[in-house]
């Protein structure tokens, strides 16, 4: 085990309301991402799975990072803001720039984090979970508005299969699995 039960900032659902399920949940998968990154030097972060994948630890930080501002700042909010970590010459740069240096992780988890507390924040004070967003604009695939609950679940889905993924990274590293 990662932690002892009685440790785990975790919840175990009981959330009450659509947006307290949704919110709830979607936190816990951030915890969970955490939890397997915990306790890991900047060389662990960034060791690589197999050849030839570049997938790492840290580029899955720097890539939900990436997500988080998508979604939040760029479809829900409206925001045109450069991405983080990628560009035309190197579109899979949240994992090639996933490089073990220190500086490198802290600025993968600050940026992360801050990408977490706007979402937290839109998500709150949201007037309703209708709200829609323009998931055509910012660089989007999709040609009608997105509600804000569609985005929820989305970001669920998409912390929960890097989780899985996150497992495998971490039982590579050093052993470790569940949770």
């Amino acid at each position: 085990m990662f932690v002892h039960p009685d440790e785990d900032t975790r919840t175990d659902g009981g959330f009450q309301g659509e947006r307290a399920v949704l919110a709830g949940y979607l936190r816990d998968q951030r915890l969970t991402l955490e939890l397997k990154c915990a306790g890991l030097d900047a060389q662990a972060l960034a060791k690589r799975s197999v050849e030839p994948s570049n997938l790492s630890l840290l580029g899955l930080v720097r890539h939900l990072a990436g997500v988080e501002q998508h979604w939040f700042r760029q479809v829900m909010a409206g925001q045109d803001v450069r991405r983080h970590y990628r560009s035309e010459e190197d579109p899979a740069g949240e994992f090639t720039g996933a490089v073990a240096h220190p500086a490198v992780v802290a600025d993968a988890w600050a940026t992360w984090r801050a990408e977490v507390a706007f979402a937290e924040q839109l998500v709150a004070q949201a007037p309703s979970l209708d709200i829609t967003g323009d998931a055509g604009g910012a660089g989007g695939t999709g040609d009608e508005p997105m509600e804000l609950r569609e985005v929820l679940v989305h970001m669920i889905e998409e912390y929960a299969r890097h989780n899985g993924h996150a497992d495998f990274l971490r039982e590579r590293i050093d052993g470790r699995v569940g949770q």
